[in-house]
């Protein structure tokens, strides 16, 4: 099952990104990394988002993930800033992971930590913080213990030398900081996982890109960040959505004044339209419950509608064109 970590980042030629860049531009200076030390221990406000993958950009795999962290961040009340799709390219993954671990406190990568050549990821995060890469003995103990010989490899031993042998320890040689707590950069938090989250550099945690662990490993992450987060309980950012028969260009006006009103007091205004369909949607989102809840006879005077749980709650069977 886990051998699948390889089957993400496979088939698609690989872009010659650097080449690219050089001659067009020269590459930009990362920003110093933040001291480990710092990046672990500080509150959580800001979050990044690395997705890692040749099969992303041209179009063979749908990122998901990017998505599932998205809303990850918005319940716990984490300011999402960046998500960004880049290359198997060391120089990307070095100069992204320095940058983000720089700007934002909670930072996540997405792929490239298989058995196969062009899974990267960890050797390049290493090289972006100055880390050798160390085989991670219980990690190793744990894969031996816990993953399933492939129907391919039927002779496959865990103690003879092979190349198979070589290809599955390059998923458990990870980047470590020697002078910091092994526990904190290595986090096994499903006891049926082998796969370990890695956090470099205090705030960079790496990931598998396979949807289903991916997310599993994040939510069993939770735990941890919550003493970490501006509202320790984790209630989040809240979001009204209102649904409006009425074009944008027709709310344009009134949205306009209320965002000015209400956004110095935390609370954003969005509108959405929703092509072909009978209602457009509004959005207010915020901390403050109640005063987002203050709003909502307001808003729904204003722009002829109502509040809803699901964007097409009021569309019905039949449906409309609307203009913007």
């Amino acid at each position: 099952m886990y051998a699948r970590l390889s089957q993400l980042v496979r088939q698609l030629p690989r872009p010659s990104t650097t080449a690219a860049l050089s001659a067009s531009r020269a590459r930009p200076t990362s920003p110093t990394p933040r001291p480990a030390a710092m990046s672990s221990a500080r509150t959580i406000h800001t979050a990044g988002c690395i997705v890692i993958g040749d099969e992303v950009l041209g179009g063979k795999t749908v990122d998901t993930n990017s998505a599932y962290f998205a809303k990850y961040c918005f319940s716990l009340g984490i300011a999402l800033k960046r998500i960004e799709v880049i290359p198997d390219d060391e120089e990307d993954i070095v100069e992204a992971t320095r940058r983000m671990s720089a700007n934002y406190d909670f930072v996540v990568t997405s792929g490239g930590i298989g058995p196969t050549h062009d899974d990267i990821t960890y050797q390049s995060i290493a090289k972006a913080f100055d880390l050798p890469l160390t085989l991670h003995q219980e990690a190793f103990e744990r894969m031996k213990r816990l993953s399933k010989p492939h129907p391919s490899q039927p002779n496959f031993d865990w103690n003879v030398p092979s190349p198979a042998l070589t290809a599955k320890r390059r998923m458990v040689e990870v980047p470590l900081d020697k002078s910091r707590d092994l526990s904190e950069q290595v986090l096994f938090l499903d006891e049926s996982l082998w796969v370990p989250v890695v956090v470099a550099n205090g705030n960079v945690h790496i990931l598998p890109g396979i949807p289903r662990l991916f997310e599993k490993l994040l939510d069993c992450l939770k735990p941890r960040l919550l003493p970490r987060l501006t509202d320790p309980e984790g209630k989040g950012i809240h979001r009204i959505l209102f649904a409006t028969p009425m074009a944008e260009s027709a709310v344009a006006g009134y949205l306009t004044e209320l965002a000015a009103k209400v956004e110095p007091k935390g609370v954003k205004v969005g509108s959405y339209p929703r092509w072909h369909k009978k209602h457009n949607s509004v959005t207010l989102v915020g901390r403050d419950q109640e005063l987002l809840e203050s709003l909502v006879p307001e808003v729904e005077a204003a722009i002829q509608g109502h509040r809803v749980t699901l964007e097409d709650e009021r569309d019905g069977e039949n449906e409309s064109d609307q203009d913007s």
